[in-house]
Parts: structure tokens; sequence; C-alpha cells
């Protein structure tokens, strides 16, 4: 009698695992679904989309694709897992709310350091100075010489990080979201 209850509870399990992988329904891949019966619309399917970023404030209404930070790497050729090998080097972009913050962001600092370029004046500890007087952290602003006559920034603003590198003819600077699988804004070294 045990023995035969064993069996019958060991049947039901093998007929719910035998119902699930036959799949609920009769509509098969590539056919169209029965008269009356509910289909999923191709709008219910789940898919990975590209956020829509909308203008900020200050941009025209179109604005033009936003490079990503930091420098670029070249391009991968068959075979070569160059760009699979160094992903995680890549800096994740910003989108939304915090593309606008970044892009503001971006603004000030371009307009506390302009003064700075003008005088000539690419001392590490002049830049980090002018960073902190935009209220950011002295911990978390870096600042370093960049070549005979330019400095280097990076501003860990979290959620976002701040980038650039001034010197006599430019102020560049960028806004980003830090970096896959790794915790900072300071560029990792080693992947995977």
């Amino acid at each position: 009698m045990v023995e035969a209850r064993a069996v019958r509870f060991g049947i039901l399990p093998m007929a719910v695992l035998g119902t699930l992988v036959a799949g609920c329904g009769t509509q098969r891949a590539g056919e169209a679904a029965a008269p009356g019966t509910p289909s999923r619309s191709a709008s219910a399917v789940a898919t990975p989309s590209t956020p829509v970023d909308l203008p900020c404030p200050g941009e025209s209404p179109t604005p033009a694709p936003s490079k990503p930070a930091g420098p670029s790497k070249p391009a991968a050729q068959p075979g070569d897992h160059y760009a699979e090998n160094h992903g995680f080097m890549v800096p994740v972009p910003l989108h939304g709310r915090q593309r606008c913050d970044g892009l503001a962001a971006v603004t000030r600092i371009r307009h506390a350091l302009e003064p700075l370029r003008k005088r000539g004046d690419f001392d590490p500890a002049s830049t980090r100075s002018a960073l902190t007087h935009l209220g950011y952290a002295t911990a978390k602003v870096q600042s370093y010489q960049d070549g005979p006559t330019g400095v280097g920034f990076l501003v860990d603003a979290s959620p976002m990080c701040l980038e650039g590198t001034m010197n006599s003819r430019t102020t560049e600077a960028d806004a980003f979201g830090g970096y896959p699988d790794h915790f900072g804004c300071d560029q990792p070294s080693g992947g995977h």
C-alpha cells in the first residue's frame, strides 16, 4: 500500500512536468491563432529597447548622437574578441534625467575651469580647488598632470562620473554612468 501511494504521488509531478514541457495551447510558432482565441501581440513581447533621450534644457530638439566617454577603441575584426574582452572598460552612457544632469554638470565644470585655462594655470591643485568649489567632495575629486601643459580630472559625483582634460587650447569634459561590473569612476584595469 505504501508502495502504491508512492507511485501515485510520483505520477502527479511527472504529469505536471509533462504538461509544462509540452507547452500550453496548440498554436505553433509561425501559425496564426485560431479565430476567437487570444493571441500575443507583437507589442506584448518583451524586447530590449534603446532609451530615448529627449532634449535637455539648452539643447536643440534633435540632439546629436552622444559619443561614448573615454578613448575610442579600434573596430574589431571578424573573429577578434577585442571588443568583447575589453567591454568592461567602456563607460556606461547616461540617459533620461541623468543625461540632462550630466550635461549641466559638464557646463558648470567648463565655466569653472575656463578662467584657469585662460591664465595658463594647469596646476592639478588649482583644478582640484576649482572643482571642489563647485560642491564636489574633496575625497571624490582627482586631478593630475596631463602632459607638460595640461591637466586631467575625474570626479565621482555618484550616480554619475565626470571626466575631462584642460590644456591651452580647450577644456573637455564628459559625463557617464561608471563602468559595467565596476564600482567607482576610475577606468578598471582588469576584466573577466
